[in-house]
Parts: C-alpha cells; structure tokens; sequence
C-alpha cells in the first residue's frame, strides 16, 4: 500500500520540483544577484507572470494539445499559442505601464538620475518574455506528445499480444485435431490386426489427451511432462510398426527440467511416422532429443516414400509443421534455430530444431 501511494504521488512531486525550480531560476535567483532592492510592484509582476506561465502550461496539457494539436488541427493549435503569447506580452507590457514599473525600477537601479520616459511598445525585455511563455508551451507540448506516444505505443503492443493469443490459439486448435484424426486412423487400422495392442493404444491416447486437455490450456509446461508426451506417441506408433521400420530412439529418460510450449515438438515427431513408414520397403527412423546447456535440441532422420509425399496428409509441409512452424515465430522470436535438410537422391528428410529455453 505505501508503495502504491509514493507511486502515484510521485508525478506530483515532480511537478512541483520541476516548477520550483524553473522559477527559482527564472523569476528569484536572478533578480536576487544584482543585490538592488526592487519595488514591490516588480516582485507582484514576477508572481504573476510565474502564475501566467504555470496557467499557460496545463491549458495547454490538458485542453489545447488533446483537443486542438491531436485533433490534426495544427495549424490552429500554432495560431492559439501565438496569440497567446503575445497576449502574455501586452499584458504585462500593460501592467508596466499601469504601475509605472520602467520609472520605479529607474529608481531602483540609478537613485538620484532624473527619469526620462523613452519607452517603446515592445522592448528586448518583452521578446525574452514571448521566449519564456513559447519555453512554458513548447515543454508541455513535449511532454503531451512522449505521453501521447507512450499510451499509443502501450494500445499497440496490448493488441499484438492479443492478436499473438488469438493466433496461438487457433494454431493449436488446428493442431489437436491434426495429431488425433492422425492416431485415431492408426488405432482403426490396428483393430483389424491385434485387437489388444489397439486396447494398449487406447489406453496411452486416453493418458495423452489428458495432457492435451489441461497441459495445452496453459503457455508452457514443464518439459519433462512433454518428454513423458513424446514417449508415449512414440510408444502408441511403434504398435503399428513392422519389422521393415528400423527405429532409432535417443530419448532420456529423465531430462534437465526447464519450460516449453506444450506439444510443440510433436509435429516433428509425428512426421517421421508419416513419412517413414512403407509395408514394402524398408525405412529408417532417428528421433534424438537432448539438452545442450539452456538448448533443447531436436533432431530426426526419416525415409521419404514417393508414394505419400503429394498426398494431403503426407505432404511435410502439411498443417502440423507449418502450424508449428508459426508457433516458434511467435512464442520463440530470435530464440530458435530450425534446419531441414531434404536429400533427393537418399529419400532422406533430416530436420534439426534448436531452442533456447532461458
């Protein structure tokens, strides 16, 4: 509670130690050098002024610039605070003159010398007080504009957060249903071959989509709930596997806890599966998952057959990649490196993720 009311009373306080000492400076400090004794009538003429400018300042904070200069009325806005300072001008060139201020400080300065009146209308004196008044305007201009800048910039990052929430959350929607129609398809297939390996794989899709139901709500999850994720899939996949898939597994089984987007490695690791997989042909599969110090570092190897790679659910640049893909873009800016490496002449599709997770 304390710090809450010192930061909120310390604009104020700001304020006043910014005014106090523009008119220390200005408007005591300088007078107070000469050592001359000045007539009260010059020191009212200083309260005012300092008033006048203080004035001059929060009209021109909170009405002018609002309603004039931000309403693109720019023009207006100069022509305003031109009048207004001259009108700052004749005023006390009125006042001067209404209290015979040029004849007293006469006095002041030259005791004993006849005055004589030789006075034009504007003198330097008024133009160091258009000066001071345009300073008085100019600052607070600044002020309203860094401000201005500062609450539109602070609007525009809260909507790109919020267009980046809405996009992850439709990149994820889309990705859930890709990654279930794809194993739901493998679990039909398996009924047709082993009725209870497709129970096993019922079992370990009811344990993963209890992680996606209330791992995927949040930002991030612990990595080792996503390593437990990976081993499961890969367990589910390897019930479909023929003895023609030779796969080559390089998954701790503990690994170093860090956070990490939840199921964001699993596009990459279902795509070896997709395209790895032939019941003519033999295939490889390298799935490596490891930490290097604050990296996580993903690498697969897969065989590409000709016969699934046009097809919409094998081609590699398919819905959970590309879905994946943006993912990192938003959630890992800068933070990730990905390399894929297709080599034509070996059928091989190698892809090596890196992601600093500090």
């Amino acid at each position: 509670m304390p710090e809450i009311t010192i930061k909120k009373s310390l604009p104020i306080l700001i304020h006043i130690l910014g005014w106090s000492l523009f008119g220390s400076v200005i408007f005591l400090l300088s007078p107070l050098s000469s050592e001359v004794e000045r007539p009260n009538e010059y020191w009212i003429k200083q309260v005012l002024q300092f008033a006048s400018l203080i004035l001059t300042f929060y009209f021109n904070f909170f009405y002018l610039i609002p309603n004039v200069l931000f309403k693109n009325k720019t023009s207006l806005y100069l022509i305003l605070n031109l009048l207004g300072g001259l009108f700052y001008v004749v005023i006390f060139i009125l006042y001067d003159q209404y209290t015979n201020m040029p004849e007293l400080m006469h006095k002041a300065f030259r005791p004993g010398v006849p005055y004589v009146a030789n006075r034009s209308f504007f003198n330097r004196y008024d133009l160091f007080n258009f000066i001071i008044f345009s300073m008085s305007v100019g600052i607070s201009t600044s002020i309203g504009a860094v401000q201005k800048w500062q609450s539109d910039e602070k609007v525009r990052l809260e909507l790109q957060q919020q267009q980046i929430n809405s996009e992850l959350s439709y990149l994820k929607a889309q990705i859930n249903p890709h990654f279930f129609f794809n194993t739901l398809n493998n679990i039909y297939a398996l009924t047709n071959i082993d009725v209870e390996k497709a129970k096993t794989a019922l079992l370990k899709l009811s344990r993963m989509m209890r992680y996606v139901l209330y791992e995927t709500e949040k930002n991030q999850t612990l990595l080792t709930k996503e390593n437990e994720f990976i081993k499961d899939f890969i367990e589910l996949m390897k019930l479909r596997l023929t003895g023609k898939v030779k796969l080559d597994l390089q998954i701790p089984e503990k690994i170093e806890e860090a956070e990490i987007a939840p199921m964001l490695l699993l596009p990459f690791i279902e795509n070896c599966f997709k395209h790895g997989i032939s019941s003519q042909k033999e295939s490889n599969i390298l799935i490596s998952l490891s930490r290097e110090k604050n990296y996580l570092v993903l690498h697969t190897e897969n065989t590409i057959f000709k016969s699934t790679e046009n097809t919409p659910e094998g081609s590699a640049s398919g819905i959970g990649m590309t879905n994946t893909i943006r993912r990192l873009d938003l959630l890992y800016p800068g933070k990730y490196k990905l390399d894929i490496d297709q080599e034509n002449n070996e059928n091989q599709f190698k892809i090596t993720l890196k992601i600093d997770l500090s």
